[in-house]
Formats: structure tokens, C-alpha cells, sequence
């Protein structure tokens, strides 16, 4: 049997995972990262733990399955986007603290290269939208507020990178300063045309083009792993941001194949395949995991509060005692009885972005009960990810293509019933639950296993791909568009008040 392992390097842990030839977990291994809030908006990592916990996950993954270093064919990393790290050359220590995606510091940068009337040019060449979101903005604010920093750049003695060329750097002990085009591509620099970073996107941020990394193709020979940290010098053979690896982790390798991640968040992407589309119903433009170097795209929207608003019945509401009740709670009612929940906590996303919008709970009355809210707290998970889906479809029908025929789905959430059968009833198409719904790392490792010759291709990994469970819709396309318009109705009261 040959082996792969992932390392999935995340916001709120580190994973190793070791799968078999045949996408079956043999191991894993998780550790919590630290979150670090310096003040309110700010949101940091310590990017020695990032590679600590990392490092360490992958020692115990490998203990675990009782493999040696000999035994892994080789390794692929997935990691949280956008989360930015400089760091010496000479000396291989950060300068800073990593400022982690959901940190909005760099928003004044932001709005002024959007009153400069850069908005269109910026995402005419990278797909995206001005955000302090995206890396080059934050990696600008280093460079401006880390003592010496500029300096240092000018004399080219500092590297950038986001999470997986940090991982690639420690690993290969300096010799690798690499990253592949998924994390490129979410940084505001790259030209996702040309599949090479920008000069003119570079020069706007004023950042020295001796800092960034190589960028490759998502799939292929980066380097490999010194010996002394896993006992044997692994290929590194596969690379991809988080939600793209997971989109490659679910076999979407084809025009109009889309999936979505129920986490924290929720994350749809659709594969365009070799056409780069511009958005008109407010999703972002990314560049797809890439097996050759020719260019590959999706259309991405993302869902600020998914799985969290869970979260926030437990420790908020104090409603349930565990996230695992949810389900049971919401089914002790046969519907949410008109109770509609926006849970816009920090403002809503695509495809609406109304950073300004706040939570509410519409159609409350004396017969409420707690279940009611829970199941529409459920339920709005499922809403705002209609919303995406269809926003997607107007963009895919507008582009002269078929609207998105099947969801695969994947992340926490995914394994609750009643949410899955709820989105495929809005939707009004099949939604897909895979069998292995650890789709991120099992990306990472596909591409790993492509590059290193365990896999033939993709279509190879189309014929491994199982579903465990397929939800078919039950409700009428009229009733479905009702419910979808009462949804708008109340979207629209989040940002009246």
C-alpha cells in the first residue's frame, strides 16, 4: 500500500492526516493554535506555533499509523489563505506576528486605492475585490510599521509568504522560498492571467518584487523535507489554499462543478474550468488548484456566519449544552413557524457585502419557543448559501453556460441531516455528502499523489470519489421561491435599521 500525508494548517488548529492509495484515512492529528487579538479588528498568529503545532501534528500522525518516513510517497500542505508572514532569510525568524485573514488593520489602504479608482484595474487582473481580506494590503502595513522593515526589503534580505511558503521554508530548512497559484492568487498581487505576480499591482502597494515567492502549479515537485524532521526526506508534491484544495477534494475538476464547506463559515466555489469570469452578482474570481501550468478558475462567495451561529446558540443563547443537539432541537418542530434569522454578526458577505448589517430575527410571536429560533438559526446556514448558489448560476447562465446542476458538500455541518435536506429543498437540486468528508487535506494529498505518480489523473480520482449520502429536493420550485423571497425580505431589514 502507498501513503500520503496531508498537513492541513488551519485558523484554529494545525491537522496531519495520513490517507492511503485509496483516499481512506489511516491517521490523524490535531493542535490547537492560539488566537492573538493585540485590539479590536486586529487578529494575529505566532507563526513559530504555526510551525510547531504543524511539525508536531505530522510526527504524531505518522506515529499513529505506525509508518516511517520511507513509507509516505509523498506530502501535500493545505493552509488558511491570506494569512500574511515575513520573515529573515539570514535567520529564518519572522519579523512579526502572521496577521491572519480576518484581520482588517489594512482597511484605510483599502479605501483609499478604491477613492483612487483602483478597484477596477485590481480586479480586472486578480479576480478580486479591494479588501483588507487579501494579503498584499497587510504585507504592505508590515513593510510600513515593522521597525527596519523597508530597509531590510530594499536590500532584499526579508521574504514573504503566506502560510504554505512559511511551512515550505522550515521544512526544507531555507533552501525553498515557494508558493503555488491558489495562494497566489489571493493575495491582490498576482496576475491570475499571466499566472505571475504583478509589477503594476506591486508598485501601487510599494512592495519590492524581491519578496515574493516562486509560483507553481498546485500539483508538482516543490522540494523536500530534510531528513531530521521526520525521520526521512519526504517530496513535497502538492500545494493548494484551503478552499480550493477542498474543491479538488471533492473530484470538481470540470466546468460547473461546485462544492461548498459548512464551517466556520461557508465556502461555495464553482470550477469555470479555462475561463476567467468576471462576477456581476458579487462573487470573487480565484484561481483553481492547477495540475499543468496552464490557468484554471472558479467563482467563489463566501458566508461570514455558518456553522458559528450554532456556536452562538450554545455559548450566546445558552440554548443548547453541545453543538451535536442542534438537530434534535430544530426537528422537535415541524418548521421555524415564520421565524426568520440573518445572522449578520459582522456584516453580511457575498453576494450581498453590506459590511454594515447587523443580526436579526424577524416573525417572532407569543407561540415562538426556542426550537423555533434554533431550527431558523439552522435553516439560515442553508439560506445564505441558496443566495450564493444562485448568484452563481445567474453568473454561469449570463456567461452561456448551464447553471450548477449538483452541491457537493463538506466541513462540520455537513453531517447534519436535516440542514443537508433543507438545502438541496431550496436549492432544488441533488446535494452530495461525500465519504470522506475531510476533503481539504484529502486535496492536498490527491495533488501530492499526482505529482509523485500514484495517480495517473484526475480521471483517476473521479473513479475514487464516493459519495455517502445524496439529498433530493421535496419541495416545489414555487414554495422554495417563497421561502428564498421571505429570506430577501429579511436580508433587507439588516440594513434598514
Amino acid at each position: 500500500m502507498t501513503y500520503l500525508l496531508a498537513l492541513d494548517q488551519g485558523t484554529s488548529s494545525s491537522r496531519s492526516i495520513v490517507f492511503d492509495e485509496n483516499g481512506h484515512i489511516l491517521a490523524l492529528a490535531q493542535q490547537e493554535l492560539p488566537q492573538i487579538y493585540p485590539r479590536p479588528g486586529w487578529v494575529e498568529h505566532d507563526p513559530m506555533e504555526i510551525w510547531r503545532t504543524q511539525l508536531g501534528t505530522a510526527r504524531e500522525a505518522l506515529a499513529k499509523a505506525g509508518l516511517k518516513a520511507a513509507d509516505i510517497r509523498a506530502l501535500g500542505i493545505t493552509n488558511q489563505r491570506e494569512t500574511t508572514v515575513v520573515w529573515s532569510r539570514k535567520t529564518g525568524q519572522p519579523i512579526h506576528h502572521a496577521i491572519v485573514w480576518q484581520d482588517r488593520r489594512a482597511e484605510a489602504t483599502c479605501a483609499r486605492l478604491r477613492e483612487e479608482g483602483k478597484a477596477g484595474l485590481i480586479q480586472a487582473k486578480t479576480g478580486l475585490l479591494v479588501d483588507a481580506y487579501f494579503s498584499g494590503t497587510k504585507l504592505k502595513w508590515l513593510l510600513d510599521n515593522v521597525p527596519q522593515a523597508r530597509q531590510q526589503a530594499a536590500r532584499g534580505e526579508l521574504a514573504f509568504g503566506t502560510i504554505d511558503s512559511w511551512l515550505m521554508w522550515q521544512l526544507t530548512g531555507g533552501k525553498l522560498h515557494a508558493t503555488d497559484v491558489t495562494n497566489a492568487s489571493r493575495t491582490m498581487l498576482f496576475n491570475v492571467h499571466a499566472n505571475a505576480w504583478d509589477a503594476d499591482l506591486l508598485a501601487l502597494l510599494d512592495i519590492p518584487e524581491s519578496l515574493m515567492p516562486r509560483v507553481l502549479p498546485s500539483s508538482t515537485h516543490f522540494g523536500d523535507v530534510l531528513p531530521d524532521l521526520l525521520g526521512g526526506a519526504i517530496p513535497i508534491g502538492g500545494v493548494a489554499g484551503d478552499q480550493q484544495s477542498a474543491l479538488f477534494g471533492q473530484a470538481c475538476f470540470k466546468e460547473g462543478m461546485a462544492k461548498n464547506t459548512y464551517g466556520t463559515g461557508c465556502f461555495m466555489l464553482v470550477h469555470t474550468g479555462h475561463k476567467f469570469q468576471t462576477s456581476h452578482n458579487g462573487l470573487l474570481t480565484t484561481s483553481a488548484a492547477q495540475v499543468t501550468p496552464q490557468t484554471e478558475y472558479a467563482l467563489e462567495g463566501s458566508v461570514f456566519v455558518g456553522g458559528a451561529v450554532v456556536q452562538w446558540l450554545r455559548d450566546g443563547l445558552h440554548a443548547i449544552q453541545g453543538s451535536g443537539e442542534v438537530q434534535a432541537l430544530a426537528q422537535s418542530v415541524p418548521d421555524s413557524g415564520g421565524v426568520m434569522m440573518v445572522p449578520a454578526f459582522t456584516g453580511l458577505g457575498a453576494p450581498y457585502w453590506k459590511p454594515d448589517a447587523r443580526g436579526t430575527i424577524t416573525g417572532l410571536t407569543r407561540g415562538t419557543t426556542v426550537a423555533h429560533i434554533a431550527r431558523a438559526a439552522l435553516e439560515s446556514i442553508a439560506y445564505q448559501s441558496a443566495a450564493l448558489l444562485q448568484a452563481m448560476s445567474r453568473d454561469a447562465v449570463a456567461a452561456g453556460a448551464a447553471p450548477v446542476a449538483e452541491l457537493r458538500v463538506d466541513g462540520g455541518a455537513c453531517i447534519n441531516d436535516l440542514l443537508m435536506q433543507f438545502q438541496a429543498d431550496l436549492l432544488g437540486i441533488p446535494v452530495v455528502r461525500p465519504a470522506v468528508t475531510e476533503t481539504t487535506a484529502l486535496g492536498a494529498a490527491c495533488l501530492a499523489g499526482l505529482s509523485s505518480g500514484v495517480y495517473a489523473s484526475t480521471t483517476e480520482l473521479s473513479a475514487m470519489w464516493r459519495a455517502e449520502r445524496t439529498f433530493l429536493p421535496t419541495l416545489s420550485a414555487d414554495r422554495a421561491a417563497s421561502l428564498m423571497a421571505q429570506w430577501e425580505h429579511a436580508v433587507r431589514q439588516t440594513v434598514a435599521l
